[in-house]
């Protein structure tokens, strides 16, 4: 294993660095192919709950795409038609997103958590055509399939159902050679359905060139090489998953180590790092708070070199925690389901716990005023990426079918990623809040995050969720609301404990001045928290003030 990063300059790095974008590009062919001509080389190991394990290779993966691709055709599927995949860890989600790639239909990834209603939402607006997901899923869509007229084909990965086209059935009579359409760069690839927390979920749609922007996302942020097994504790169905298990590691020609499991458990995960030659981990902030809980005395990292996590900023002391077991940085990446990677405390650079860290070679970012003109250093505004000077690859085409909705995404040269935040004087982003989640109180602005931050350190506290309330005096207050670990109870001077905790550890003018402690915080499928939800619930009080 070579001990040097892939990133050992970044000003020079990120001075250099150009995406070169072909007129045409196929991921299926131009990666999974190339790696493929080697019929050894590892693709993925994959395990399940049940002790089974499967070694893949690329050129494994590249037969049974093709056969699939033979499949979905003679299905009626064609370029540019909408297929929805529903599945979990399954093997074939890697099999149907190649394959539907080499035959340039648009694929668009969905969480098992979905309800009828969510996949009904889903495949009227996108005019989905085909439908994949297993059988313990199927019936989600049964109950619904009669009001989705554009739905043609249904597939199972296991198992018969009647009106539903057996995969591996199909699969085992499909030719094994399947000519790769030819996709412009320029084509519709993929369609997510962004669990925004206001709303109706957009369709976020990327093109084939989306791909080529994880070339960053996994040689620089992840760090991987072709001798690699990296792995990434996230669902299949959200955009992680294309950064982190399939584009970025295997652009870097990495193996990928998959867990098939219904549930996080963490005694497993670290059970799993203890057992597995795994060198490079990516997980949510929420997986390593319950890592960083057990014992990890008991466990020897000896594999592990690198750790990274995303979805929200990292809090400082469990990256702290996490260093002193392992030896390893967690380092912190930034982006969105409409980009590929933002900002990251690369490995080459010195980390500021909490920030973003520097922004990503092939993106501009800077923080804007409401005119759209770059802000100074230590100066709150909105991240904005200019599109005008260098448009990177990775950054979505449009939300499909909404062109107004699209238009309000950006401001002048800038796109708007709908987060606040601010640059240091060393070049550091650092995250505030979500645009309306900032809270102004007594003319002071305080972002939910930091508040958090501070919470999560008492050992009380195991998660929160930070909002605004009304208040006669102030305006806005900081209201926090709480779920106590196991052994504590809710009480006054509990309350009173947690506001001490917070004044200390952060700016005093920031405590929650009230905290209500809940068993359970209002989530979007993908996990994350609906502060406009609670937030909405407080200022329908005010009428009552």
């Amino acid at each position: 294993m070579n001990s040097e990063h892939n990133m050992t300059d970044y000003e020079k790095t990120y001075t250099e660095f150009k995406y070169e974008i072909p007129k045409y590009h196929n991921f299926a062919a131009d990666v999974v192919d190339k790696w493929a001509k080697d019929p050894t080389k590892l693709a993925m190991l994959w395990v399940d709950d049940n002790g089974k394990k499967i070694e893949r290779t690329f050129y494994d993966f590249s037969i049974i795409s093709k056969k699939i691709a033979n499949v979905l055709s003679d299905l009626g599927v064609c370029k540019g038609d909408v297929v929805i995949i529903m599945l979990g860890r399954q093997l074939e989600w890697w099999d149907t997103v190649t394959a539907c790639i080499r035959m340039g239909a648009i694929f668009s990834p969905s969480t098992t958590q979905l309800t009828s209603k969510d996949i009904r939402f889903r495949i009227n607006n996108s005019d989905a055509i085909c439908f994949i997901t297993d059988t313990d899923n199927a019936p989600k869509l049964e109950k619904i399939a009669d009001k989705c007229p554009s739905l043609k084909t249904k597939i199972l990965i296991n198992g018969k159902r009647k009106g539903w086209i057996n995969l591996s059935e199909a699969v085992e009579s499909a030719s094994s050679i399947f000519k790769t359409a030819k996709t412009k760069s320029s084509d519709n690839c993929l369609l997510y359905f962004t669990s925004g927390t206001t709303g109706q979920p957009k369709m976020t749609l990327h093109t084939h060139s989306y791909p080529i922007g994880h070339i960053t996302t996994g040689k620089f942020w992840l760090d991987l090489t072709a001798r690699d097994l990296h792995w990434n504790i996230s669902d299949t169905g959200w955009a992680k998953a294309a950064w982190s298990s399939y584009f970025g590691p295997w652009n870097c020609g990495s193996a990928l180590f998959t867990h098939c499991s219904d549930k996080f458990d963490p005694v497993i995960t670290l059970d799993l790092l203890n057992k597995y030659p795994i060198t490079t981990m990516c997980g949510a902030p929420t997986i390593y708070r319950m890592l960083v809980q057990e014992n990890l005395k008991k466990y020897i990292f000896s594999s592990l070199r690198h750790c990274v996590g995303a979805g929200e900023p990292l809090n400082p002391e469990v990256i702290e925690v996490w260093e002193k077991a392992t030896g390893v940085v967690i380092r912190d990446g930034y982006g969105q389901t409409e980009t590929a990677l933002l900002c990251c405390n690369f490995p080459c650079i010195k980390p500021k716990f909490g920030s973003m860290g520097k922004p990503s070679p092939g993106y501009i970012v800077h923080i804007i005023d409401e005119n759209g003109n770059v802000v100074l250093p230590d100066t709150e505004g909105d991240f904005g990426i200019n599109i005008r000077s260098l448009r990177p690859a990775g950054l979505f085409k449009e939300y499909w079918k909404e062109p107004d909705r699209t238009a309000l995404t950006y401001r002048g040269d800038y796109y708007l990623t709908g987060d606040r935040g601010y640059m240091d004087k060393e070049g550091y982003f650092w995250f505030v809040g979500r645009s309306d989640d900032v809270i102004i109180s007594s003319g002071y602005r305080i972002g939910p995050f930091e508040v958090e931050s501070a919470l999560i350190e008492h050992p009380a506290v195991i998660e929160s969720a930070v909002v605004s309330s009304p208040d006669k005096t102030r305006g806005e207050i900081v209201k926090a609301f709480v779920i106590l670990a196991s052994g504590f109870k809710p009480s006054q001077e509990l309350v009173k404990d947690i506001q001490d905790h917070v004044k200390k550890v952060t700016a005093p003018y920031k405590y929650p001045r009230q905290i209500d402690f809940i068993d359970e915080l209002p989530k979007t499928v993908s996990g994350k928290i609906r502060r406009v939800e609670l937030r909405q619930a407080e200022w329908e009080k005010k009428f009552d003030l």
